[in-house]
């Protein structure tokens, strides 16, 4: 598993915009600008839908008071859910991510096997990124929600 101190792999994850699909790099997405980065388990489901996303959305104006130049959401999910997901929580102030074959996840060492439940997922957990080094890493234990909510995450910024 990644841990703090340091860099994230080469990655690329997608993001559909109104000028359709964009395929993004570690350049385009962490050089040069610190971000929070925070990752589901799935789009539309409990937890992420009722408590993880809307609190990042909530404390989105706080967190980049911080020096926060953006906050992603990434989940095994194609950009197509992400965007949907995001219009449907009006979650404008998050950049969502799609990491459609888990690649970035399991590059992270952060993947999970749920099995038939939707089988290669990631593990619920927060990172705070400066120039693509992680400084900060918050994973979650099995089924907890404590240490990557945008509140614990605010608070170490």
């Amino acid at each position: 598993m990644i841990e703090q101190g340091q860099e994230l792999p080469a990655v690329t994850l997608t993001q559909l915009t109104d000028d359709g699909m964009q395929s993004l790099t570690n350049k385009e997405l962490f050089e040069g600008k610190k971000i929070v980065l925070f990752a589901v388990p799935g789009a539309f489901t409990p937890t992420c839908s009722n408590a993880h996303l809307p609190e990042f959305i909530t404390l989105a104006d706080k967190i980049k008071a911080k020096g926060v130049d953006a906050i992603y959401c990434v989940s095994v999910n194609d950009a197509f859910v992400m965007k949907a997901w995001g219009d449907s929580q009006n979650a404008q102030e998050i950049t969502m991510l799609g990491d459609g074959d888990g690649s970035f996840t399991k590059s992270l060492g952060l993947d999970k096997d749920t099995a038939s439940f939707g089988g290669i997922r990631s593990t619920r957990y927060a990172m705070i990124i400066e120039n693509a080094l992680v400084t900060g890493l918050f994973v979650e234990q099995d089924k907890e929600f404590v240490v990557s909510r945008a509140e614990s995450v605010l608070e170490k910024l």
